[in-house]
């Protein structure tokens, strides 16, 4: 099962966890990594991902995101054709760095976008004509874990 998860989500578990949705999150997504480590689960990253760790002015945060995706086993290099379907997505409402994101996995036909960003979220999963589920940590660990 290949899994694309978004910058947020991969920053989660370095966020503060005075709100409890941000601590479940963020355990939910260690678990996630945790399976990547043990191969039961892919892990997707894309030029987009690194593109946008690249940007962040917090060394902590950018190490952090450069050693998650590290761990991929699929990577994405960005194309015309991502560029013209994330272009489609921004047509539809989502912002630039989202659109190329989940561009990027649908290309590389991964089963679940994992994000944090309740907007993005709301957006992608109002989206049916998407070939990958989006969906937040939580989510994605109630599907995998039933």
């Amino acid at each position: 099962m290949k899994v694309y998860l978004d910058t947020c989500s991969i920053q989660r578990p370095l966020d503060t966890k005075s709100q409890v949705r941000i601590a479940l999150e963020a355990e939910a997504v260690l678990g996630i990594l945790a399976l990547c480590e043990t191969g039961q689960i892919e892990l997707v990253s894309s030029d987009t991902l690194v593109f946008e760790t690249e940007r962040n002015p917090v060394m902590v945060r950018r190490e952090h995101a450069l050693a998650v995706l590290s761990k991929a086993r699929v990577f994405v290099a960005l194309t015309d054709d991502i560029e013209r379907h994330a272009q489609e997505l921004s047509r539809r409402g989502f912002k630039p760095l989202d659109a190329l994101n989940i561009a990027s996995a649908e290309a590389a036909q991964a089963e679940y976008f994992c994000t944090c960003d309740d907007r993005l979220l709301r957006r992608g999963q109002g989206l049916t004509s998407l070939k990958t589920k989006v969906v937040s940590p939580l989510e994605l660990v109630q599907e995998i874990e039933p």
